[in-house]
């Protein structure tokens, strides 16, 4: 046997059968102490690779899905400033989330905010022991998310702050302020989403030790949402025209398009909910995709009854409405209760936008309409509907399944939660309003926002081409 330096070493046969023994008994330790370390991990190669997948399914509905689907709607001379409104958001929420806002959401702290252990993602550090259990490393878990990374988990909340942030900006569309608009959410991020997501989803928080049931979002996500963006409709005021003029989408295939988005993120966004890749996500995916459909369905129906056609937009609506109102049931309902409530989600919702006609506020892209009533709807439902058959506990189950008391608890959740979202949102917008100020000049309003905020790179001088002017009449 000769190595690389030339040099050669001559064994005996007893010899080479012992050093062979030494590489395989050296082999099957390392292999046994691989084996003992994949079992002492709780981390699970499987639900990570579904949260993984779930996590762009989520960050697909904002980008670009909600930027389509609310750029589709508005005018042609708003569409940039539509668009950028949740690209910016995407960006600011994704730097203060690993900053500081993870922490107050998701670690123990106070009934309503959790405290500063996660700041920077970095932990508190047991000097004590070498291997710092405290600090998020690559192998930490979550207690809501013990067979994932602690990393997954966090990036995977982070596209639920950022899509709730981005969905509030729908009812002020067209008339606000881009500094304006990029303060209110800044503030609104830290004062109303951290200390609802944390009342309603960490172990300590007030709401989760109640017992409501919200697996998805209903509440954290659309009911603070839509609620804050009714506040905003309200305190900004009208678009120029509203309720006289004729505001024509843009283009309603944008919004089909970011719609589907949309639609196909929501099995990231329900199913992923589950934190695992077993039954209960199979069962959210499988009544989400029942709910929606039935909802779209509905609303067509509706409009081929009422008003003697189908529209795009209508149908697209009813889809979305139906997304939402699955969202905190998903993880407690059968088949049944999904098509039920995609029944009864779509009247709710196809009389509920019209109200801004009837009251005179102008929620621009119906943020409240589908996202604040869908939400309140699906809430409701979920008391009546939540199934021990699915959820296999006791203590979540609903009014049809011998416990009352959950409807209460349903109520008590959306109503401190609708209430904390208005009021907080209006008095932001006040203080923003008699400070920086809220909307655009009437002039800059009427140009549309794309020019007067300056966002139509098309007039960049990176991109402007000089063409000569002939210097005699040709």
């Amino acid at each position: 046997w000769k190595c690389e330096m030339s040099t050669t070493f001559t064994f005996t046969k007893a010899q080479y059968d012992e050093m062979n023994a030494t590489i395989q008994a050296l082999l099957d330790w390392k292999a046994a102490s691989d084996s003992a370390a994949a079992a002492a991990s709780p981390i699970s190669a499987g639900d990570t690779a579904w949260m993984l997948t779930s996590t762009a399914l989520v960050l697909l509905m904002s980008l670009p899905g909600l930027a389509l689907f609310y750029g589709g709607m508005s005018q042609a001379k708003n569409v940039l400033s539509t668009v950028v409104q949740t690209l910016s958001i995407a960006c600011m929420i994704s730097v203060l989330w690993f900053m500081m806002t993870y922490s107050l959401c998701f670690t123990t702290g106070s009934p309503v905010m959790g405290g500063a252990s996660r700041f920077w993602l970095i932990g508190t550090t047991d000097t004590s022991n070498q291997k710092s259990p405290n600090r998020m490393g690559l192998t930490s878990v979550h207690p809501l998310a013990p067979t994932i990374p602690e990393s997954v988990f966090m990036t995977f909340q982070l596209t639920f702050a950022i899509i709730t942030a981005a969905i509030v900006c729908g009812s002020f569309a067209e008339r606000m302020k881009f500094t304006s608009m990029i303060t209110f959410i800044f503030i609104w991020h830290f004062l109303v989403y951290c200390p609802v997501c944390h009342s309603e989803w960490a172990t300590d928080g007030f709401l989760s030790i109640a017992g409501d049931l919200d697996f998805a979002g209903g509440n954290v996500v659309h009911i603070s949402s839509g609620f804050s963006g009714l506040a905003a409709s309200l305190i900004v005021g009208s678009r120029r025209g509203f309720g006289t003029e004729t505001l024509r989408p843009h283009n309603i295939v944008y919004s089909v398009i970011g719609a589907s988005m949309l639609w196909v993120g929501w099995f990231g966004f329900n199913a992923g909910s589950a934190v695992t890749s077993g039954t209960s996500a199979g069962f959210a995916m499988m009544v989400t995709q029942i709910c929606t459909g039935t909802c779209g369905f509905t609303w067509m129906v509706m409009e081929l009854i009422l008003q003697g056609r189908a529209t795009m937009l209508g149908i697209v609506s009813g889809a979305v409405t139906g997304l939402v109102v699955i969202t905190p049931a998903c993880g407690f309902v059968d088949q049944t209760a999904a098509f039920v409530m995609g029944v009864i989600g779509a009247p709710v919702v196809y009389y509920g936008v019209r109200l801004k006609h009837a009251l005179g506020y102008d929620d621009a892209l119906d943020a409240f309409g589908v996202h604040g009533l869908g939400g309140v709807t699906g809430g409701i439902l979920t008391g009546f509907f939540a199934n021990d058959f699915v959820t296999g506990l006791d203590n979540k189950k609903g009014v049809f399944y011998g416990r009352g008391v959950q409807l209460g608890l349903q109520l008590y959740g959306m109503v401190v939660i609708a209430a904390w979202s208005f009021f907080m949102s209006a008095i932001i917008l006040f203080a923003l309003k008699f400070t920086i100020g809220l909307r655009v000049s009437a002039e800059d309003e009427h140009k549309g926002l794309d020019l007067s905020e300056r966002l139509d790179d098309s007039e960049h001088p990176d991109f402007v081409v000089e063409v000569a002017k002939p210097t005699a009449p040709v």
